[in-house]
């Protein structure tokens, strides 16, 4: 646990101080000349450190001549407590005063808020203070009876002092039970020394029996100030047992919260990717069955395994040559009125073909096309040696010398990008630059103007023409602007087909979804594409709940 504990004490003289302080070093340490070494007892080095940590903790000589017995628990000889934790090399350091010079601003203004404005209701208990600049503390204020003192008691604080606030809230009910323990201990002690005391000689009637004159009250007054922990306890390791007790509660405290990464519910990407996998598995499983029975495996399994959905985009960056590396990079290569044409149909969920002699540029650039669609709007068949129909694939690479088909070529829903070989600068061309290789055309009987465009298009480009923004940057625009819009499918989904509403409600919920205005109807196109890559696991739940909702009022 990154926090720090320390016992303080009100002295009657002197104010807030701080008594014993308890801190956590993890190894290994970033400056091992700024980080003074843990004594270890027979050790000459760790000797001569612990000598310089008291003089650094007590600071400078008029303000040790300012402690008085009450305000002192170590000597300032005494290297101090250490205590190593095996399984994990922490080190837990104790003296009277924190190690570095920040740490004791901090711990200070701890002890002297916890022993003079934020105490809570009859002075004892515990109470929960701080701020983001020096920290927040944990403290419990608490009286230790003596006989010599006045009001017969004296006034201390234990203080857990640590940077996270949502940590240390929660370990109040940890740490307020064990620093009981601890309190109630001393309390004890102390007690049957008071009752021991007051046994020899009652202070109480004394005192009312002594006569007071104003000389003679200072003097009395700094007598009973002077008075230790110790001599109050009678405990001859007073101190060690409270390092024990301190270097536990941190270990203690830092192991029974620990940090998880909660993931949420699962994204429309996830689901698909969880569906298809599950498909690809029993599909298999059957054709082994089948083959087991000396049946043939179906032939579209031959194809579809090929050339299957789940295409690993990490595997483009294995493919030799030239190839496209991101959106970015692929609108420097086409031109940002080819890119915007081509990432047109993309969204629109028309198909995309590419014919190119070189089959690793085409998939690199399905790669980089597929991340502006969900996954289950993706269909590809990134190289075929034959034309594949729309309803099988939005996405299609085929060779150089496969023919379209005159149904396609006038089709407005479809697009065509030829790649073709600049022989002239092949040799001067750097190999990986797929600019000065290739030349591009793209071709599509669509006459639909695209300089409006779907809200998602005109946003993406914005982010790809601003040069201060990095290629990741860029990513995860585009992932908040897909799951925005496929937030907006789901609730299009649910009111339209699920609901059933008519238009005029429907052209409602455009205009709250925000999909009115200029290109609105490429949005709704867009929005209705979307639709087909919502999950078979959504749809179910979406269906099932209207069926339970539907039957509630009649049961």
């Amino acid at each position: 646990m990154n926090a720090l504990v320390a016992l303080c004490h009100f002295c009657e003289l002197h104010g807030p101080r701080t008594l014993f302080c308890t801190e956590a070093l993890h190894p290994p340490s970033p400056d091992p000349s700024s980080q003074v070494g843990t004594p270890v007892p027979g050790d000459r080095d760790a000797d001569r450190e612990g000598e310089g940590l008291t003089m650094r903790a007590s600071g400078s000589v008029s303000q040790r001549g300012e402690m008085c017995e009450g305000c002192r628990s170590l000597p300032a000889s005494h290297p101090g407590f250490v205590s190593i934790d095996d399984e994990t090399g922490i080190r837990f350091v104790s003296h009277q005063h924190p190690r570095q010079s920040q740490l004791f601003s901090v711990v200070r203004q701890a002890c002297v808020r916890s022993l003079s404005c934020e105490v809570c209701p009859g002075r004892e208990g515990p109470i929960f203070f701080g701020d983001e600049q020096h920290g927040f503390v944990f403290s419990h204020t608490f009286f230790i009876k003596d006989s010599l003192a006045r009001g017969f008691q004296r006034w201390y604080s234990i203080v857990v002092v640590a940077m996270d606030r949502i940590y240390l809230i929660n370990s109040w009910p940890f740490l307020l039970r064990h620093l009981k323990l601890t309190i109630q201990s001393l309390q004890s002690t102390a007690l049957k020394v008071f009752d021991t005391e007051q046994g020899i000689c009652p202070q109480r009637a004394l005192r009312m029996n002594s006569v007071f004159s104003p000389a003679v009250f200072p003097h009395q007054r700094s007598g009973n100030a002077a008075r230790s922990l110790t001599s109050l306890t009678q405990h001859p390791n007073l101190w060690a047992s409270l390092h024990c007790s301190f270097s536990w509660l941190l270990k203690a405290c830092g192991c029974r919260l620990t940090e998880k990464l909660l993931e949420g519910a699962p994204t429309e990407d996830t689901l698909v990717l969880l569906e298809r996998k599950t498909e690809q598995e029993e599909e298999m499983s059957c054709w082994e069955g089948a083959e087991g029975r000396g049946s043939k495996s179906p032939l579209h399994q031959s194809e579809s395994s090929h050339f299957h959905f789940l295409y690993d985009a990490s595997k483009s960056d294995e493919i030799p040559g030239p190839k496209f590396r991101s959106l970015r990079h692929l609108r420097q290569v086409l031109g940002a009125n080819d890119f915007r044409q081509l990432a047109w149909h993309v969204l629109m969920g028309n198909q995309v073909i590419w014919r190119s002699t070189d089959p690793g540029l085409v998939q690199s650039a399905f790669t980089v096309l597929k991340s502006l669609l969900p996954v289950g709007c993706v269909r590809s068949v990134p190289y075929s040696p034959q034309y594949e129909e729309a309803y099988k694939c939005n996405f299609l690479g085929l060779s150089t010398d496969v023919p379209i088909p005159a149904h396609v070529s006038s089709s407005e829903f479809s697009v065509l990008v030829d790649v073709a070989v600049r022989s002239c600068q092949v040799a001067a061309a750097d190999e990986d630059d797929v600019g000065p290789i290739y030349q591009f055309t793209i071709s599509s009987a669509n006459t639909q103007p695209t300089d409006r465009g779907p809200t998602l298009l005109n946003k993406l480009e914005v982010a790809l023409s601003n040069e201060n923004l990095s290629v990741d940057v860029v990513s995860h625009c585009l992932l908040c602007l897909k799951e925005e819009w496929m937030n907006k499918v789901k609730v299009l989904f649910k009111f339209s087909k699920v609901d059933g509403r008519g238009r005029e409600d429907t052209q409602k919920v455009l205009a709250l979804l925000g999909a009115t205005g200029p290109g609105e109807e490429d949005n709704v196109r867009l929005l209705k594409f979307w639709m087909t890559g919502l999950s078979k696991t959504y749809k179910s739940h979406l269906m099932t709940a209207v069926r339970g909702g539907e039957r509630s009022p009649s049961q």
